[in-house]
């Protein structure tokens, strides 16, 4: 069989000689093989129909209602094929400031990749129209001064959100696979004219797994340049979700490797980079204290704080009071707000985008939607660490109270660790916490009242504590302790609540202060809101040790006082001597009258609960 090259059928097909190799890979043209880095299609092969959209939209209105676009992250999927919540104003918004370098900050499954893909779609160079996807979007109704932007640039684009392994070897290995992944989609350069063959051995190397790791560390400056070179004009590179690595390394304990390569990646791409018309990246956190965009100067930093873009991430409320409608429940709209609203960027208010999405495909069933999409260590390695102010605050914003904290948006990964303020930084801009209110200081951070945005993220501290404190007791024990109370059933209670200490004092043989801690977080999600737990406080002639004050006051308020043998007991004297002590608990709170501030607060039923413990052994003692 006789062959001819791609150039030989691009002109024959009255194609572009890219198209042509774009086909071949898709396996659209029959008998074409590759040898070596070049395509040969039999002389005899036919023109293909490549499917490519020349006008309208794939989506032919039925009748049916659009299906909600769950985890679709494909612009052009999403605005054919699915429901769409236009966002295409971001465009304008950023073309009338057109900062070189744009890091957005938002929680994890905001719509980041999906907007990042819509900006791709819009500016990249393509033998597709792509205006057809903006023709009937707001940003088209600007005019010719942003419609003239529409496909005129070369494109780098790469998501980082998948890089979640274990070691930095894989981590390295993943990130490589990646950028040859973007570099095949370039590879009309190894046809260019334009490129040098020292520049077209590079690209080899890369494309080959042959590039060593300076190499690679050079690829965004690198095709920048050849991109630039073949095409005439400075491209756009788009990095999606940068920081990933980076909190899988402080996990997993390859934090300072991916730092030090990431550092050399991103400064290529970005940092006096000639060959750079604008960026746009996106994460969580914005790391700048981590050196990594050290001297970028041309960076323009959008956290959740900056009312600037703040409604292009997330829906708004009338966003989904439009959706409720369009699916027939508006009169969801109070439920939805109390589950998934509540965020605040800038000064809009925005509700959860996947957790309202899968809201409406589980029948308006609200669950917990947003717990389940990710990695939620951070929040237990804050948990089991915390100091006892960091314990006490969490109580109280699980109580649905506000706190003051101090906010920084640069926030590093081990300050976490390092400075126990910085965790409510973090919370805040992983989405765990919202900005109620906020008061900017003259350092650029600010200082915020701060609270739980809503109903899920209740349920998501629940199962966090719960989960920080497995070794401590089993989450079935726990739930078993609320549904006793619940019930009222003492009975039921005492035996769970000796369930839970004997679990708890099994994981540390001996009780310490962060067991106290652990008991009094635990007990408290699993009353999920129910009572208002404190410890160690003031009331009538003393200081309880816990005290659980319902906020139905129906429920009888609880008052705990655990008691510990200072001295070693023969074994045989272990059970008379906790008896004894679980006694003296609830002879303590009589005596020093630990119930008077619930009874101050109106609370006509009070039990008081002695707890005596040695070992693994616990004794329960309880008086209405």
């Amino acid at each position: 069989m006789r062959y001819m090259n791609s150039a030989a059928a691009a002109e024959q097909w009255k194609m572009t000689e890219r198209r042509v190799t774009m086909l071949c890979r898709e396996g659209k043209i029959s008998g074409a093989k590759k040898e070596g880095k070049y395509w040969l299609i039999p002389e005899t092969a036919r023109r293909p129909e490549d499917g490519r959209k020349t006008a309208g939209k794939t989506w032919q209105d039925t009748g049916d209602l659009k299906p909600l676009p769950i985890g679709i992250s494909d612009f052009k999927k999403a605005v054919t094929s699915y429901y769409y919540v236009d966002k295409t104003l971001l465009l304008r918004d950023f073309l009338d400031a057109i900062p070189q370098v744009s890091l957005f900050t938002r929680p994890r499954r905001f719509g980041k990749t999906l907007t990042m893909d819509m900006l791709r779609t819009f500016f990249e160079i393509s033998e597709e129209d792509t205006s057809i996807y903006f023709t009937d979007k707001k940003i088209w109704t600007c005019g010719t001064k942003y419609q003239e932007y529409q496909g005129k640039y070369p494109v780098i684009y790469v998501t980082f959100k998948d890089v979640k392994c274990e070691t930095w070897e894989a981590a390295y290995e993943y990130i490589c696979r990646i950028l040859r992944n973007e570099f095949e989609r370039h590879s009309e350069l190894l046809d260019s004219g334009k490129i040098s063959s020292y520049e077209k051995k590079y690209l080899t190397g890369v494309l080959e797994g042959d590039a060593g790791e300076t190499d690679i560390a050079m690829a965004f400056l690198n095709l920048s340049r050849m991109l630039h070179v073949h095409h005439g004009v400075a491209p756009i590179i788009i990095i999606d979700e940068y920081d990933t690595p980076i909190q899988q390394g402080y996990v997993m304990g390859y934090y300072d490797k991916v730092v030090g390569f990431m550092r050399t990646l991103f400064s290529g791409g970005f940092k006096d980079n000639p060959h750079l018309s604008f960026g746009f990246m996106t994460g969580i956190l914005r790391v700048a204290k981590e050196s990594i965009f050290s001297g970028m100067n041309n960076l323009k930093v959008n956290s959740i704080m900056e009312e600037r873009f703040s409604e292009y991430f997330g829906f708004t409320a009338d966003e989904v009071k439009e959706m409720l409608a369009y699916y027939g429940h508006g009169e969801k709209f109070d439920e939805i707000c109390e589950w998934y609203d509540g965020y605040r960027f800038g000064n809009t208010e925005i509700f959860n985008p996947w957790s309202v999405l899968n809201y409406l495909d589980e029948a308006c069933t609200p669950k917990a939607f947003w717990q389940s999409t990710g990695d939620n260590s951070f929040i237990r390695k804050i948990i089991s660490g915390g100091t006892e102010e960091i314990f006490e605050n969490l109580q109280q914003l699980l109580q649905g109270k506000n706190i003051s904290s101090y906010v920084d948006t640069s926030v590093i990964y081990p300050e976490i660790e390092n400075n126990p303020a910085s965790v409510y930084s973090f919370l805040l801009s992983a989405g765990y916490l919202k900005a109620v209110t906020t008061e900017f200081c003259f350092d650029g951070n600010n200082i915020c009242n701060i609270a739980v945005p809503n109903k899920e993220i209740f349920y998501v501290y629940e199962k966090e504590i719960i989960s920080a404190f497995s070794g401590h007791f089993k989450q079935a024990t726990a739930i078993s302790i609320k549904h006793a109370l619940l019930k009222r059933n003492m009975s039921e209670f005492q035996k769970h609540l000796e369930d839970f200490l004997i679990q708890s004092i099994s994981s540390f043989d001996y009780a310490h202060e962060n067991f106290y801690h652990g008991l009094m977080l635990g007990i408290y999600a699993v009353m999920n809101n129910i009572y208002q737990v404190t410890s160690n406080r003031e009331s009538g002639a003393g200081r309880y040790d816990i005290q659980m004050k319902p906020l139905d006051k129906r429920l009888p308020g609880l008052l705990l006082e655990l008691k510990v043998p200072q001295e070693k007991i023969d074994e045989s004297q272990i059970a008379e001597k906790l008896e004894e002590l679980s006694r003296q608990a609830i002879g303590q709170m009589e005596t020093k009258q630990y119930a008077m501030e619930l009874q101050q607060d109106g609370i006509q039923k009070i039990m008081k609960i002695g707890v005596a413990f040695y070992k693994k052994q616990v004794k329960v003692a309880f008086e209405e």
